[in-house]
Formats: C-alpha cells, sequence, structure tokens
C-alpha cells in the first residue's frame, strides 16, 4: 500500500534476498524449522493441523472434559512435532520412519490414558507395570519432541529436574529430600494432572492455541501487512517518522505476529530502507527493531503465552492480566518513543520523501475493520465471556469482517491456511508446555518451591531488594537457556515463592517474573531478536544487542517498581494497601519522569549532546525516581542510618540537567 520515494539517479535502499534469509534463519531458531512438505504428506500434516483447530474452536464453544481435552492436545500437538520437526537439520523436508512411528506411540499412548478411566487414574500413586512402561515411553516422546521444536536445553533440564527427584536422600543439604522411584516419579508426571497434564498444558489447550489460531486468521485477513501501512502513513514523511513507525506498528503487530522475532523481522524488511534513508545508525536501527519487537509480546490484549499461565496460576481472569499490563505497556512505548525522536536529533535524521499508494483516511475507510478484530477479544471479556469464548468469538469475528473486502475474504484457501497455521504456531509453545510440566510436577512432588525460596531469601539475609535482585538475575539466566514461556513456568514455581514470603503481592512477584522472562528475547547467547535485526541491517549482532538493551531500559528497571515501592502494585492498576487511587497517579507519574531521564541517559542527549556529567546527573535522576531503593540501600549504608526518602531530589536535579542545557549554546555537537 506504501512506497518510499528515492532521488533521481539514486540506487533503492533495499534488504537483499541473503538477509532475508538470515532474519528467516533466526525466525525458525525462535519457532522451529519446520519441514517444508508437498504431496501427500504435505497434505496430511495440513489435515492434521486442521483438525486439531477445529478441535480446539469446538472445545472453546463446547464443554469438553479436563482429562480428555489436555490429552487430546498433547496427543495432537505431539503427532504434527514429529511430522513438521525433523530429527535434525539433514532430514528436513522429508517424512522418514522414524518420524511416524513417534507420531503412532504418542496416539498409542493418550488411547492407553483415555481408555482406563477412572480405573487408570487411581492407580496414579502405584501404578502397575504396563502404566510404567507406557508412561517412560510417554516421556520420552515428550523430551524428543521438546528437542525438535524447541532445541535441547529444555529437555534437559527436564532430565536434571528427574535426576533431582531420585537422588534425593543422596543430595548435600540443604537440598536433600525423601527421593522417588521410577514407578511414583512416572505416576505424577504421567497419571496425574500435575505432571505433564498439569496447569502449562490446560492453558496450552485452553487459551495459547486459541490465540494462535486468531494470530493466524488475522495474519491471513491481511491484518499484519495493514497495521504497517497504517503506521507508516500516520507517521508521513519527517525525519523521525521511520522510528515512530517501528513503535507504532510493534504495538499492533502483536496480536497477527505474537512472536517477538517474527515482529522484529516484519517490521524491519519494511521499516529499515526508510530508517536508513533518515540516517539512522545501522546498530541503533536494529537495536530499536529489537525493541519493538520485544514490546510486540508485552502488549495487550494478547501478551506473550507466559500471560496466560499467569492467570491461571493465580487463578484470576485473564483480563486482569491485561489490565496489570496496561501501565507497564504504556511506561514501556512512551520511553521507547522519548528514544525515538532524541535518536532524530542525535543522527541529525533527514526527511524521507514518502508517498503512500492511499490517503489515510482512504486505507482506514477500507480496512480499518482489522482494529475492531484486535479489540474483540477484550470486549468480549469486558461484557463477561470467559478468555477461552472470548477469543472463540473474536476468530468469528475476524472472518466475518473479512468478508468486507474481497482482497481481504477468507476464503476456502486462505481459510485452510489459517486454520492450519494456528495449530503450527502454537507447536512451540505447546512443547514447551508439556516438558515445563516435568519440571512443575517434580517442584510440587518435593517441595523444590520452598525449599528454593527459603535458601534465596537466606543468601539475601531476608532483604527484599537483594532477593529481588537475585530473583531478577535467576529468571535472566534461565532465559538465556530455555523459551520465555518454559522460563516463566520454572521460576513461578521456585523463584516467586520468595518474593511472595517477603510481604510482595503475589500478582506482583509474577508479573516481575513475567517481565524479565520475556528479557530472554534481547539477552545473549539467544538475543535471537537483535540478531535477526542485525541480519536485516548489516549490523553487528552484538553491538545491536547492545543498543537493544538501551531502548529496553524500562522493561528491565520499572518491574523492580512493583516488588520494592510500596505504591509499586499502582503501576498494575491495584490501589496500594490503605492507598487511593491518588497513589496511582503518582507512582505512574514518578516512573514516567525517571524514565525519562534515563532515556536522555542512555541516548546521551537532552537538548543537544549531554557531557559526562550530565549523563551522571540524569541517571542518578532516573534511579532516584524509577529505582529508589536501589540508592536509599547505598546511602544507608554508607551513613549507617536509615533515611526518609522523598522523590524531590530527582525532580530537581533532572529540571536542572534541562535548564542548564536551555543555557547552553544552541550548536549541536554531531553524534
Amino acid at each position: 500500500m506504501t512506497t518510499v520515494n528515492t532521488p533521481p539517479g539514486s540506487d533503492p535502499t533495499v534488504i537483499s534476498d541473503e538477509a532475508l534469509r538470515k532474519a528467516e534463519e533466526f525466525i525458525e531458531a525462535d519457532e522451529g524449522a519446520t519441514n517444508r512438505l508437498g504431496g501427500l504428506a504435505g497434505q496430511t500434516v495440513t489435515v492434521i493441523a486442521i483438525a486439531m483447530s477445529l478441535f480446539h474452536l469446538y472445545a472453546a464453544y463446547a464443554i469438553v472434559p479436563t482429562q480428555e481435552l489436555r490429552y487430546t492436545h498433547v496427543a495432537f500437538t505431539l503427532v504434527l512435532s514429529f511430522l513438521l520437526f525433523p530429527l535434525a537439520a539433514r532430514f528436513r523436508n522429508r517424512v522418514r520412519w522414524w518420524d511416524v512411528i513417534p507420531g503412532i506411540l504418542a496416539v498409542a499412548t493418550i488411547v492407553y490414558a483415555l481408555s482406563g478411566g477412572d480405573d487408570f487414574t487411581d492407580r496414579a500413586t502405584t501404578p502397575d507395570r504396563w502404566d510404567v512402561i507406557v508412561g517412560i515411553i510417554f516421556i520420552v516422546l515428550v523430551l524428543e519432541a521438546t528437542r525438535r521444536t524447541t532445541g535441547a536445553i529444555m529437555p534437559v533440564v527436564a532430565v536434571f529436574f528427574i535426576a533431582y527427584a531420585m537422588l534425593g536422600p543422596h543430595l548435600p543439604a540443604p537440598w536433600t529430600h525423601r527421593g522417588y522411584d521410577l514407578s511414583r516419579l512416572v505416576g505424577h508426571l504421567f497419571i496425574t494432572l500435575e505432571g505433564i497434564f498439569g496447569v502449562a498444558v490446560d492453558v496450552s489447550a485452553t487459551l495459547i492455541i486459541l490465540f494462535t489460531i486468531f494470530g493466524a486468521f488475522l495474519q491471513q485477513s491481511g491484518a499484519g501487512k495493514f497495521f504497517i501501512d497504517f503506521s507508516l502513513a500516520m507517521m508521513g514523511g519527517k525525519p523521525n517518522s521511520a522510528g515512530r513507525t517501528v513503535v507504532l506498528s510493534s504495538f499492533l503487530l502483536g496480536g497477527p505476529s505474537g512472536s517477538g522475532v517474527a515482529t522484529t523481522v516484519m517490521i524491519g524488511t519494511v521499516a529499515y530502507p526508510m530508517m536508513k534513508k533518515a540516517g539512522f545508525e545501522k546498530n541503533a536501527a536494529g537495536g530499536l527493531l529489537a525493541a519493538g519487537g520485544l514490546g510486540a509480546i508485552l502488549s495487550p490484549p494478547v501478551l506473550g503465552a507466559a500471560a496466560f499461565l499467569i492467570a491461571e496460576f493465580l487463578k484470576i481472569s485473564y483480563l486482569d492480566v491485561i489490565w496489570m499490563a496496561t501501565i507497564p505497556t504504556c511506561l514501556y512505548y512512551l520511553s521507547l518513543l522519548i528514544m525515538v525522536e532524541l535518536d532524530a536529533k542525535r543522527f541529525h535524521a533527514r526527511d524521507v520523501d514518502f508517498k503512500p499508494e492511499m490517503s489515510l483516511g482512504t486505507m482506514t475507510k477500507r480496512y480499518g475493520f482489522h482494529f475492531i478484530s484486535l479489540i474483540a477479544v477484550v470486549f468480549f471479556m469486558v461484557i463477561g465471556y470467559s478468555p477461552a469464548l472470548s477469543v472463540f468469538y473474536a476468530i468469528i469475528t475476524t472472518f466475518a469482517l473479512s468478508f468486507l473486502r474481497k482482497d481481504t475474504a477468507l476464503m476456502p484457501p486462505k481459510l485452510k491456511r489459517a486454520l492450519a497455521d494456528g495449530s503450527i504456531g502454537a507447536l512451540n509453545a505447546a512443547t514447551t508446555c508439556a516438558c515445563a510440566g516435568i519440571v512443575v510436577g517434580i517442584v510440587t512432588l518435593t517441595g523444590l518451591g520452598l525449599k528454593f525460596s527459603s535458601i534465596v531469601i537466606a543468601y539475601a539475609g531476608g532483604s527484599l531488594l537483594l532477593t529481588a535482585i537475585y530473583t531478577a538475575l535467576i529468571v535472566w539466566i534461565i532465559g538465556l537457556a530455555v523459551p520465555v514461556t518454559a522460563s516463566y513456568i520454572i521460576c513461578a514455581v521456585i523463584a516467586a515463592p520468595a518474593l511472595i514470603k517477603l510481604g510482595v503481592p503475589d500478582y506482583a512477584a509474577h508479573m516481575f517474573i513475567f517481565y524479565y522472562a520475556v528479557l530472554s528475547e534481547v539477552s545473549p547467547p539467544t538475543a535471537l531478536s537483535p540478531f535477526a535485526a542485525a541480519a536485516i541491517t548489516g549490523g553487528d549482532p552484538y553491538k545491536t544487542t547492545l543498543q537493544s538493551w538501551k531502548y529496553t531500559l524500562p522493561a528491565f528497571l520499572v518491574p523492580f517498581v512493583f516488588v520494592l515501592d510500596p505504591q509499586g502494585v499502582g503501576l498494575l492498576l491495584n490501589i496500594p494497601k490503605g492507598g487511593s487511587w491518588v497513589d496511582v497517579f503518582e507512582i505512574t507519574l514518578k516512573t514516567t519522569l525517571g524514565l525519562m531521564a534515563l532515556a536522555a541517559a542512555a541516548q546521551g542527549w537532552v537538548l543537544r549532546h549531554t557531557t559526562l556529567i550530565e549523563r551522571g546527573l540524569l541517571i542518578l535522576s532516573g534511579l532516584l525516581l524509577v529505582f529508589p531503593s536501589l540508592i536509599e540501600a547505598l546511602i544507608e549504608a554508607a551513613i549507617g542510618r536509615d533515611i526518609s526518602y522523598t522523590y524531590v531530589p530527582g525532580v530537581l536535579i533532572g529540571l536542572g540537567v534541562l535548564l542548564w542545557q536551555a543555557k547552553g549554546p544552541a550548536l549541536q555537537r554531531p553524534a
């Protein structure tokens, strides 16, 4: 819908096929490298994937018993995982006998479990010989399917937890426990609804897959392309329009994409040529693209897959999770937008000759119905429907609205592709949830969560600040190795209890862990979003990652406000104990001002280039406003006495730097 004009005689700025191929490799690393199948094999996989989507759409509307729903969901997941994800890269694009046999075994184990009825579930603590044999086969299949879809690290983590459960009596204190034999473990993990078929698989079967189907319907109806074109047309051809486009389109694309890496690539292929023409440095441009991709999985109404798990773990409505994410999302994008505006000055961005194929009004009139699809989920939840039923009706709404335009209509070929893509897109998260169920089951069986929280608190000396820092490091380190969903699940059961023990509200503790789990998207060595962005821009992957850290600064700091500041829960739109809505406004304002100061410090620019001293003062101002507990703790340690803290120094320091720059010379030093 849009074109970028270039001056006569100049070569158009385009992204090479090689760059796009490299970017696609990072998407595959994030979502798994699937087989590209044709002929009978391709048709068979498509039919199975469509059947899986139709089953879950039926389950969202009708009543399917919990056990049948979870078991059937896992059966579909395992079959498609073995058919679509090869044993090794050299076996890609063909289905081999060693792909078919595990799929058949997966179905056989599920049939065995379902056909056993109540007698089967009653044997959870004392499984018979066949239960153990079938259970071991099933656990191995889950581990192998997870290895194929997400890599080897998550299955290895699960195996370590199994070893921990079996070797309990032989471990040193304080890790020792009674220990469990193979029979007891298999019974707990395979037969009960507290292991593999536990909370994580329940969320995968009732919410995650429905949202991936919803995203596939949006994508096939052209919503993704419209949101990028709308952002480009709305921002115009000003020097900072390219950066603003990244910010706006990343927010809108959270629904259709659902993947930080895919969003980064989707936006980058369109926006980077404009950013380059405007004068953006390639590593900074890549960092901004990666930060935009990260924002897509932090943004309501879809958020990331882990957000559905928050609702299930806390037994609250998913609408409550969306509500809690609202202010942090606004703060994230506000900070990103401030940095974009400063970038335009820092790089002396030039106007981009931009001419859309149609006006913003015409585009909105023709394709604006996509916005209705995007807000439909929230609308149905607000009027009282369950999250599953809400997304079901949102899918129906998207399907119906697509027929308003001939080029967006979900006719049979597109509908078939949307249904198939919906299930295939859920496989990565579904296998992760099943494998994470092994970890969760062992944590609950052995009591590791409470034991681990006691150890963390002991190391922190009972300090909430140190406990929060240790928890953030634990989540971050685990997130380097495993996907976001798995990172959240593991840390929710082993790390959240430590924060809750020290008086942090459970919802604040879980949101803290959620945000740090998401940050693994921009953390090496698995920083897939920045690496994909670097492939597009031609920048250095590690320099691009450092730039993405700068842009995602709010995501690193704001979660500490949830847990350390008594008013901090106000950022989650919860009234602090003994407080009022005034506290919500106050903490939001202070955090906003602090993030503005930190954004300016990160960019090295306010009204002009900052000196080293000015930059240091801006960091101090921002920390005093956003992360006061750290500064307060350092001062108290230095003077040996408690201090009564106010936010006034932070405001005064930031204001002082602003006034000093306003008095300075008008000449701007080049970046």
